[in-house]
């Protein structure tokens, strides 16, 4: 299929042999909990697909880093759940470094090694909790001598087992009665005192690694913290902007992937008629496009409320235009695919996970809602 081989050609440029060494592995084992699929993406270069130039990595524009994941999600689900989540707090770090003076020496050295050492990033921020808000820390921090001391707990987390470094929200109370300041921590994955526990129960996506990690008084130095102060009060917002948009147009991505992998097996075995594969086909070009048009208006360096926005109507409408295209895709390709439980089919299952990928669409739907209106968008 024209759009997935562009997409495929993209990935073989920036990662050379990923894609065919991932698909040396059976699907169900690079799916499986303990899989090869992270270490791979690891060997093959793709921790550093959002790093700056300066720092060792591709600094891919949004079209090349949604084309990279379009084409991982079609070998990989579970794959593309996880390194997400490293991009997105990759991308924060990145903004970080693209505004002069708000990087630390500390950060910045960090930012340094993640190309050469080829570190993972797992990510804390986002975590989706009925009757709470989907991106309330649920990590406090208390402030000692240097630094601070974190406990608390994220869950799910992915790439939890691969993980070299945890970027997480917190949240910071001080000794001197003074209010909740929220933070972001960078933490060593190997830091005395965090431990990662089984989470994850469903079979599909059991790849992504999405434990539960815990910290308990795990310390942090003071220059891997990073706050918003009286000088830059946006900072977090800022970081959290810009990680959002990335978030979603590659969650978006990885998982219309799946879905192109399957309308290329209909078109592949010339399932069903002529009519029904065009129909098929139109309809997840349609989706892609989409997706394309918002990699196309994206800044690479700080969100706002209209790419937010933007990025959220697209993720909803991939949501929904998957379901209806792995459906008839498993329709056209007939019964045995289900009944024998092959790939077709366990990769249409797992688009489903879209769906729960925080914000849910409850969630965000008052924000859009003032948005349309003209309002201002808010907190999703």
């Amino acid at each position: 299929m024209r759009s997935l081989d562009t997409a495929r050609s993209v990935c073989e440029r920036l990662h050379p042999w990923l894609l065919k060494e991932l698909e040396q592995s059976p699907y169900l084992e690079r799916e499986r909990p303990g899989g090869p699929a992270v270490d791979l993406f690891r060997m093959h270069g793709g921790v550093g697909l959002l790093i700056p130039g300066r720092y060792g990595g591709h600094e891919a524009d949004p079209v090349d880093a949604l084309r990279v994941q379009l084409a991982l999600g079609s070998v990989s689900p579970s794959l593309v759940a996880a390194v997400s989540m490293h991009h997105f707090a990759v991308a924060m770090l990145s903004s970080l470094a693209a505004e002069g003076g708000r990087l630390t020496d500390e950060q910045s050295v960090l930012l340094h090694r993640i190309v050469p050492e080829q570190l993972v990033l797992a990510s804390g921020w986002a975590e989706g909790r009925s009757a709470r808000h989907d991106l309330e820390p649920g990590v406090v921090a208390r402030p000692v001598e240097g630094g601070f001391l974190l406990s608390g707990a994220k869950k799910p987390c992915s790439p939890s087992r691969s993980m070299n470094l945890f970027v997480t929200s917190v949240v910071i109370h001080g000794g001197d009665g003074s209010g909740p300041e929220p933070a972001l921590a960078l933490v060593a994955a190997d830091a005395p005192g965090l431990s990662v526990h089984p989470f994850w129960a469903n079979a599909l996506l059991g790849g992504a690694e999405s434990d539960e990690v815990r910290l308990t008084d795990v310390f942090v130095p003071s220059g891997l913290v990073v706050r918003a102060g009286a000088d830059d009060p946006a900072l977090l917002d800022d970081l959290r902007s810009t990680g959002f948009v990335w978030l979603q147009m590659l969650i978006s991505a990885g998982y219309a992937g799946g879905a192109m992998w399957l309308v290329e097996q209909v078109l592949d075995h010339q399932r069903g008629t002529a009519a029904e594969r065009a129909t098929l086909t139109v309809d997840l070009e349609a989706t892609v496009a989409l997706l394309e048009s918002v990699a196309r208006a994206t800044d690479t360096t700080l969100g706002d409320e209209d790419s937010t926005a933007r990025v959220l109507v697209a993720r909803y409408t991939v949501q929904n235009a998957l379901t209806d295209i792995a459906s008839r895709a498993l329709e056209l390709l007939g019964g045995m695919p289900f009944i024998c439980g092959s790939e077709q089919a366990q990769v249409a299952a797992a688009l489903r996970a879209l769906a729960f990928h925080p914000p849910s669409r409850s969630a965000s739907a008052e924000s859009l809602l003032r948005y349309f209106e003209g309002g201002s968008l808010g907190p999703v």
